[in-house]
């Protein structure tokens, strides 16, 4: 077994896709009782505190799936391990590898703070019954849990305790804001979130803990970014602290809120987060009837791919009707497949069409407005269709008047905002294009 200790010493066990971890994870899977996991379970003893770290990692990293008595209980053990780190993951290992009654058990027998925390993080929907318990952090996330199901004359006293217990909870437990902000948004209480970030706000001993609950409602609300910025600015110490910086990091993502409040945060030493820009590319290519028509006799009739496209079809389509072999490319392009390709070719194959294909057109387009991958090149599709798209406008409106973000999946909550922001960004000048050509 010299190559896992060497694997797990030097970290590559828990570097994912290392062909280390993946040993690992496969002798585990394939027998609990073989030598791999044995000796992982020695190690959780050894004398390194990082080599105890790395187990604790393995170990819940291999017993997702199913209960694992034997690593639970050496996870046991190392609740009372003289490393915090180690105690920690020992915490999460309890409850992922053994069932939530022992770690219940434990959490009730247990007294260090960090571990109780743990514990009782990990257990999430089985505290809720300990919001009396003598820890604040621990009755803090059994009220958050409470609080998520309830009902809504039973949310001012959870409020009133939840408000008394942060301040003392945010000393063991991480992120007190910004999980107050999730338990809030799944309530749908947005009016709420802003009263309560500006009572936190306003004090210096919970004003991290308001910073986390704002960037936490920027993430879930349009228009929280607008409502919160100036609280946030006003709140700013001479040295901004990461929470408070985080907070104006991601309000700032907000379009709105920069050119309603840009002035006003740009009196604070901080630094707004930079716009994404989609890559320009090369150069446009001229082209005439001629060169398009030369690019299209190369491709397949059924070709899912074509650079230029608009500006190809649209020479073509300036010289007079497409040849049946193009109108096939066209309509290939168009109708196959999902995504960029069909949403640039859309509106040319409605110009070859004619007004018969609309509907066909804009039942195609409508479905991927709010598509975090593609989404930006429907709403530019319909934009480019300009009056043709009217029938579409109530799509488009309903994208732009949603209050809550558009739920998209990227590695940061920031990126996430930011998708958001340009699918928002895209509908709204698709709307303005669309308007502007009916109206001339």
């Amino acid at each position: 077994m010299k190559w896992l200790d060497e694997a797990v010493s030097a970290g590559h066990a828990t570097t994912a896709a290392h062909p280390s971890r993946v040993a690992v994870l496969d002798a585990i899977c394939a027998d609990r009782t073989g030598p791999v996991p044995v000796r992982l379970l020695q190690l959780s003893r050894a004398d390194d505190a990082f080599v105890r770290r790395e187990v604790m990692d393995l170990l819940s990293s291999a017993g997702a799936r199913r209960p694992w008595p034997e690593a639970a209980e050496a996870a046991l053990a190392r609740l009372t391990d003289p490393d915090e780190e180690v105690r920690r993951r020992a915490a999460h290992l309890v409850v992922r590898a053994g069932s939530h009654d022992v770690a219940l058990r434990a959490l009730g027998e247990l007294t260090e703070p960090v571990v109780r925390t743990a514990l009782a993080e990990w257990l999430r929907g089985s505290v809720a019954h300990l919001q009396d318990d003598p820890l604040a952090s621990v009755r803090f996330l059994a009220r958050l849990q409470t609080l998520s199901v309830a009902a809504p004359q039973q949310w001012p006293p959870l409020d009133r305790a939840l408000l008394a217990d942060a301040r003392e909870a945010a000393s063991h437990l991480d992120g007190v804001g910004w999980r107050w902000g999730r338990v809030l948004y799944g309530l749908g209480r947005e009016r709420h979130v802003y009263a309560l970030a500006a009572r936190l706000l306003g004090d210096p001993a919970t004003r991290d803990i308001g910073a986390g609950l704002a960037r936490e409602a920027c993430h879930g609300w349009r228009a929280a970014p607008v409502e919160l910025l100036p609280l946030l600015v006003r709140h700013c110490e001479r040295g901004i602290s990461p929470a408070m910086a985080e907070a104006l990091t991601t309000a700032s993502i907000s379009e709105a809120a920069m050119r309603i409040h840009g002035a006003l945060i740009a009196t604070v030493p901080f630094t707004p987060h930079p716009e994404a820009r989609r890559p320009s590319g090369s150069p446009t290519p001229p082209y005439d009837s001629a060169t398009a028509a030369a690019v299209l006799r190369a491709k397949p009739v059924d070709t899912g791919r074509l650079r230029r496209a608009p500006e190809i079809f649209e020479a073509l389509l300036d010289a007079g009707p497409l040849t049946f072999r193009q109108a096939a490319q066209l309509y290939n392009l168009t109708f196959e497949r999902p995504g960029r390709m069909q949403a640039v070719c859309a509106p040319l194959w409605l110009r070859h069409a004619g007004p018969t294909a609309l509907p066909r057109i804009l039942a195609l387009m409508t479905p991927h407005l709010g598509d975090y991958g593609v989404g930006e090149y429907y709403a530019e599709g319909l934009a480019r269709m300009g009056r043709d798209a009217l029938p579409a406008l109530p799509s488009v409106a309903a994208l732009i008047d949603r209050r809550t973000r558009i739920p998209v999946n990227d590695s940061t909550r920031d990126g996430e905002t930011m998708l958001d922001e340009r699918l928002l960004a895209a509908a709204i000048s698709a709307r303005r294009a669309i308007l502007a050509d009916t109206a001339s």
